[in-house]
């Protein structure tokens, strides 16, 4: 075992993840992810970082794109030990970009178009500043993800009302303004205490994707970055993230009905996140995560569960939550104010098995 984190620390709490990516179905899907894990392969944003870029001054968004489009080909057939830092960057343009973005904020899938670079707030209520509920070694995620750095940032852009963490998402806490250097610092000292990855989580990251690019220009140990992320995002925004994530963790909540209008206030729901997951397998190696619910097992889980062997099939790993607890306003909705059955979790899991989806937790 390569990792820096101490035997005993797993073996105390989580046993499972000692031997975890050494899985074969592991090792198989997420092949690239385990090398990055053990230095045996840069993390992509290492390799952005590696790409030097001349960027124009005074270049409009149209050219930028131009240039980031052209640019990504390029990059994709770099040879991947080849690795020298530039000062100006695949990544930095990357951040430019998205700070234009911000400016008529297009990044997750609401489309607000105000400008958070002026204190303008849509959906998320974010203006364009780096804000963070919590950062820590988290040993509670996927045993192959576990040790993990999990970095909580502030507010969403989805409205759960069974959120467990509804007082991130839905700002009834403070979050902590902090800047992208001393994160990056945080970041780097985590990844040499043993964490096998960061894990850029809250509702949604999306929303901070501008700083988030600022804060890896400052990174510069080799660590994986796993996306978690509830999918709702622009296509924009996937297009940034192409090439800079190693490991998409994703969220997929609700089926094609009306469930998320009901439960989650989010509209054209299931064409977003079906959209995005067909473009992240494309891009990284994906770990889908449903939350099973319950009454919802015929109308969300069972069609998500089938629209991930028909699209995705092997190439994937599926994660059958079911810890369900019917937090924030959930307890006041008679259909789901109450945890699963043990016969709701065995029709999921049998579901996925009769699919031949690979399932692990």
């Amino acid at each position: 075992m390569d990792e820096k984190i101490k035997f005993s620390e797993l073996l105390f709490s989580r046993p499972d993840a000692v031997y975890a990516l050494e899985d074969e179905d592991v090792k198989r899907v997420m092949k690239r992810y385990v090398n990055v894990v053990n230095n045996k392969l840069p993390a992509k944003f290492i390799l952005l970082k590696s790409f030097e870029v001349e960027i124009p001054k005074d270049a409009s968004i149209e050219n930028l794109w131009k240039l980031h489009d052209s640019l990504m080909k390029e990059f994709k057939e770099k040879e991947e030990n080849n690795v020298k830092f530039f000062k100006t960057n695949l990544l930095t343009l990357k951040r430019i970009i998205a700070n234009e973005i911000v400016k008529k904020c297009q990044l997750c899938e609401w489309n607000c178009k105000v400008d958070r670079t002026k204190g303008r707030r849509g959906v998320c209520q974010l203006d364009d500043k780096l804000r963070i509920s919590s950062e820590f070694i988290h040993m509670g995620e996927e045993s192959f993800i576990t040790p993990s750095h999990t970095i909580f940032f502030w507010s969403c852009n989805m409205f759960c009302i069974f959120c467990q963490n509804y007082t991130i998402s839905f700002r009834l806490e403070e979050g902590e303004t902090i800047e992208p250097k001393t994160l990056a610092k945080i970041i780097e000292r985590r990844r040499r205490e043993g964490c096998r990855n960061v894990n850029l989580v809250v509702g949604e990251p999306t929303m901070f994707l501008h700083n988030i690019f600022e804060i890896f220009e400052y990174v510069n140990e080799n660590v994986p970055i796993v996306w978690n992320s509830n999918m709702y995002i622009s296509e924009l925004s996937m297009k940034l993230l192409d090439g800079f994530i190693d490991v998409y963790l994703t969220d997929f909540k609700f089926g094609p009905g009306n469930c998320s209008q009901e439960l989650a206030r989010t509209k054209n729901y299931w064409n977003v996140v079906a959209r995005n997951h067909l473009i992240a397998s494309k891009q990284a190696e994906v770990v889908v995560r449903h939350l099973i619910l319950p009454n919802h097992v015929e109308c969300c889980t069972f069609p998500i569960l089938e629209w991930i062997s028909k699209n995705l099939g092997q190439n994937c790993i599926v994660n059958l939550m079911d810890q369900y607890y019917p937090y924030f306003k959930a307890l006041e909705n008679e259909k789901i104010n109450r945890r699963i059955t043990k016969g709701e979790y065995r029709k999921a899991l049998e579901k996925a098995r009769e699919l031949g989806l690979i399932v692990k937790g």
